[in-house]
C-alpha cells in the first residue's frame, strides 16, 4: 500500500531530509586522503545526537545478513556498490570513490540520501561514471511529477545510463519512504513488468537511487553478509535523494 503525506507530514519530512543533506555535506568535506571511513561515521553520529535525530541504518534489521546493521552510515569504496561498513583499517586514497549512505528518522519521519565522492584525481572513466550516475538521478526526479507512472521514473534511469556505456544494478532498488524507512512502492533503477506501475499523485514520496557500475551490472554479497560488490570488481557510483509528489512538480526533500 502506497502512503501519501499531508503537507504537514511533508514538512516533517522535509526536516528529516535536511538534517540528511547537511550531514552528507559535512562527509564530502571530510572525505580526503587518509580519512578512514569509520572517521566519517563518527563524523555523522555526532551530527545527528546533536540534532536530537535517531540514525536510520544503525539497529536495522535484515534477514538475509541474519544481524542488525552496526552503523549509521553505510560506506561503500571503489567496486563496493551499497551497504559497505565503515572501518577503521579503511583508509581513504587518491584515485579512490566513496558512496556514503545515511538516513535518519526526526519528529517520527525518515529522511535517506546518498552522494559518491571522489579522493584526489580520479581517472576520466570514473569521472564520467559519476556525472552520468547523477545526471540519470536527476533526469528521475524531473519525472516524479503528479499523473506520470513509476515507470516513467525507472526508464529514465536506465536509458540514460545505458545510452552513456554503463550498467544498471538490478538486485538493488529504491523505495517509498515516510513514518517508515522502506514503504511502497519499489523504485528500480529500469523497466521490470513483473512490478506494478501505479500513477504518481501528490503525497507520495519516493527515494529514488540509481546504483551504476562501469562495467557489467552482477553484484555479489561478501562474506561479510553486508557489503554488495560489482562482480567483475568496476567501479559503481551511487546517488539518492527522497523526492516528493506534489501539484506543483518535483519536491526534494533530500537537498537545501
Amino acid at each position: 500500500m502506497i502512503v501519501r503525506k499531508t503537507a504537514a507530514e511533508l514538512e516533517k519530512m522535509r526536516r528529516s531530509g535536511l538534517l540528511v543533506w547537511q550531514i552528507l555535506q559535512k562527509l564530502k568535506e571530510l572525505s580526503a586522503e587518509g580519512v578512514t571511513t569509520l572517521d566519517l561515521e563518527h563524523a555523522a553520529e555526532k551530527m545527528m545526537a546533536d540534532a536530537g535525530a535517531k540514525p536510520a541504518f544503525k539497529g536495522y534489521y535484515v534477514p538475509a545478513a541474519g544481524e542488525a546493521f552496526k552503523f549509521v552510515l553505510c560506506t561503500s569504496v571503489n567496486e563496493e556498490i551499497v551497504h559497505g561498513m565503515p572501518n577503521a583499517q579503511r583508509v581513504l586514497k587518491k584515485g579512490d570513490i566513496v558512496s556514503i549512505d545515511t538516513g535518519v528518522k526526526l519528529d517520527g519521519y525518515y529522511g535517506d540520501s546518498a552522494i559518491t565522492v571522489p579522493i584526489g584525481e580520479i581517472s576520466e572513466q570514473t569521472k564520467k561514471l559519476l556525472q552520468v550516475t547523477q545526471e540519470s538521478l536527476e533526469l528521475a526526479i524531473d519525472r516524479v511529477r503528479s499523473g506520470n507512472r513509476l515507470f516513467d521514473v525507472c526508464s529514465t534511469v536506465e536509458q540514460h545510463v545505458k545510452s552513456n556505456g554503463f550498467s544498471i544494478v538490478r538486485e538493488y532498488v529504491g523505495h517509498g519512504i515516510g513514518t517508515q524507512l522502506h514503504e511502497d512502492p519499489q523504485v528500480p533503477n529500469y523497466v521490470d513488468r513483473k512490478n506494478e506501475n501505479p500513477r504518481l499523485k501528490p503525497g507520495m514520496v519516493l527515494a529514488v537511487e540509481p546504483m551504476v557500475n562501469a562495467g557489467r551490472p552482477e553484484a555479489k554479497v561478501l562474506k561479510d553478509k553486508w557489503t554488495a560488490v560489482a562482480k567483475d570488481g568496476s567501479y559503481s557510483a551511487h546517488f539518492e535523494h527522497c523526492v516528493a509528489v506534489t501539484k506543483d512538480g518535483p519536491w526534494v526533500l533530500t537537498r537545501q
